[in-house]
């Protein structure tokens, strides 16, 4: 139990933020200490109770001082914010005062301001402020702002904005900042540039909000254009936005002058976590990786986003070996990984084949109780399908919860690549009356399922719903998908006639697929005319080389063969290596033709040495196996 103050008639002083001094005697004052040292929301209740007491026998208490002190109090309390009942609470003390005043209400609405879902509240002071003939302040307006930006609430920003305007607040620049960002939040851009050029002059946090305001609804080059034309010094958390904006742009010569201009200014991202984050996160998405590592090497403290950016960056860009690496080191660091980071090394997995790994990070999933729903969930279904394990893939598939079109897609293109058409297309059809729409990447998964299955018709059909059905104009890899179906059903003559008819450029990957469905017919003369398109377009790639020489060969035509190998030797072009791979205890070892760079080549060439020996022994070809 708290001890509470006794009457004295001893005087002392004490001040609020936004209201005069007042003069208190040594019981006030011993109320206005305990109110200080006050540690639980028991204790709080029980000055509380003395206060309504006060009230009640009409005690000369400056109930005005203590209710604003209260609230004060309140603001250094950490459980505000998890108990909603708190916040009804911090609104009854109004109740207290004998006459309200605007300090009061400023200070409870100051203290909502700092707790989440308080828009109802804030609103609610303030229309009472408004009935008790109150005039809101300078102090008042910009938290009523604030909470109508954390809750979205444009239509009551609106008549806020509009008061501003009447009682001339507006001029006020933390009124103006606020407004701001409230439609900057809002995501109307347009009313962002009038206030930010209509009200009076503009500080350092107007043009950030301005910044964010472009960079929020992507316009990232006015973003940037705006910060070169800002008179004040930029500051950590304005450079922060400008990065960003600079990373979706992938404009390296522009964020190098970003640098640069930190640089000149001496604003170190070694002391400021995020600046090194968006600086890291710029070079990866211009693909800096040197640059890049390097920004992330010297940065002093490196957080869970720095190993992300860098785990995901090295993955998107094809270096999924390094981005496993660099999981590892993060690992050794003792650092949690998140879903960013779980959806990265997945996806590392992925390209790489790494199942051992992948399994892993399921586990891992699994024991930290992690939901596999969206990015985490389809980031599991492709690695499986694409290390082989459809039946894991569709386990995982139908365990979600909640699935969107990756979801689909991810399990439609894995079931296509595994040859599962029918599966493929009955998830199609599933998501179809989930009433989800499929994207370009949904169809390029079905019309390959219609491909391997030999389903020209259906094939066909889907096709044409694309632009018939869901708005989606068919894209090259499209036309590469039915091509692909006419020629590997024998239906050249339809293959040719339908590229012939494209509304768009036909590329070498369209081409190319009707060269491999003349391979598959014997289909020579037309293969040589689709050859010298070929060449004109690619004429340093070998894939199509190789596949005219097989279709000579296989047509006795060995001349012919030999003289697009000869062509090949002439271009100084090498057919690429074969390679296989084999993972153990995590590790991805990788094996090409005639490559001798393992470290364990030479204990591998034994080996396989021994194997043929035996083999030769048994009477099987020696050549079945060799270094």
């Amino acid at each position: 139990m708290m001890t509470l103050p006794t009457p004295s008639s001893a005087c002392a002083a004490t001040t609020i933020p936004g209201a005069r001094t007042h003069f208190v005697n040594s019981q006030e004052f011993s109320l206005l200490s305990s109110l200080e040292s006050c540690k639980s929301v028991r204790e709080m209740k029980q000055i509380h109770a003395f206060i309504i007491k006060a009230k009640a026998r009409k005690a000369p208490l400056p109930v005005q001082l203590l209710s604003a002190k209260i609230t004060y109090v309140f603001q250094h309390f950490d459980f505000i914010s998890s108990k909603e009942n708190i916040l009804s609470y911090a609104c009854s003390l109004v109740k207290l005062c004998y006459h309200n005043h605007v300090f009061i209400f400023n200070s409870i609405i100051q203290s909502l301001a700092i707790c989440k879902n308080s828009f109802r509240p804030t609103m609610g002071l303030y229309r009472e402020m408004l009935l008790e003939g109150l005039l809101p302040d300078t102090y008042t307006v910009p938290y009523v702002l604030k909470a109508c930006s954390e809750s979205q609430s444009l239509r009551e920003g609106q008549q806020i904005h509009a008061y501003s305007i009447k009682t001339s607040l507006a001029s006020n620049v933390f009124v103006k900042n606020t407004l701001m960002r409230l439609y900057a939040v809002c995501g109307i851009i347009k009313s962002v540039e009038k206030v930010f050029d209509e009200g009076p002059d503009s500080d350092l946090i107007s043009w950030t909000t301005l910044i964010q305001g472009y960079a929020k609804m992507d316009y990232s080059s006015e973003a940037i254009n705006t910060f070169f034309r800002m008179n004040w010094r930029a500051d950590e958390m304005t450079l922060v936005v400008v990065l960003s904006a600079c990373s979706k742009l992938r404009d390296l010569d522009i964020g190098k002058k970003i640098h640069a201009y930190m640089d000149h200014h001496k604003i170190d991202f070694h002391s400021d976590v995020f600046l090194g984050n968006a600086l890291l996160d710029m070079y990866l998405k211009c693909g800096q990786f040197d640059l890049a590592r390097q920004v992330f090497d010297e940065m002093p403290i490196k957080n869970v986003v720095g190993w992300n950016s860098m785990i995901s960056g090295l993955a998107q860009q094809g270096q999924s070996k390094e981005s496993l690496d660099m999981f590892r080191m993060m690992q050794n660091m003792g650092l949690k990984p998140d879903s960013f980071t779980i959806v990265g090394v997945l996806n590392s997995c992925a390209s790489l084949g790494v199942l051992e790994l992948g399994e892993w990070i399921h586990s891992y999933i699994n024991k930290n109780h992690i939901k596999a729903d969206g990015y985490v969930g389809n980031a599991l279904v492709d690695m499986y399908a694409k290390c082989g394990s459809i039946d894991q893939a569709f386990n995982v598939f139908q365990a979600m919860r909640c699935r969107d079109v990756y979801s689909y897609t991810a399990m439609i293109v894995g079931l296509a690549m595994h040859g599962e058409a029918k599966r493929a297309l009955d998830i199609f059809s599933e998501m179809l009356i989930m009433g989800i729409k499929p994207d370009e990447v949904t169809f390029v998964g079905v019309l390959s399922a219609c491909s391997h299955a030999g389903l020209v018709e259906e094939g066909r059909r889907h096709f044409e719903d694309m632009l018939r059905h869901y708005n989606l104009e068919p894209k090259k890899e499209h036309y590469g998908c039915m091509v692909d179906l006419m020629g590997r059903a024998g239906l050249i003559s339809e293959a040719l006639e339908f590229i012939n008819k494209m509304p768009i450029l036909p590329d070498a990957s369209v081409w190319g697929s009707l060269l491999g469905a003349c391979k598959i017919h014997a289909k020579v003369e037309l293969g040589e005319s689709v050859m010298e398109k070929l060449v004109e377009m690619e004429p340093s790639k070998d894939g199509a080389y190789i596949l005219m020489s097989n279709i000579y060969s296989s047509a006795n035509r060995w001349r012919d063969a030999l003289r697009w190998r000869k062509a090949m030797k002439q271009n100084n072009m090498k057919k690429t290596p074969g390679c296989s791979s084999i993972e153990i205890d995590g590790m991805v070892h990788e094996f090409r033709k005639g490559e001798k760079s393992h470290p364990k080549s030479k204990e591998l060439c034994k080996l396989l040495q021994e194997l043929t020996h035996q083999l030769r022994d048994v009477g099987l070809d020696e050549n079945i196996v060799s270094c």
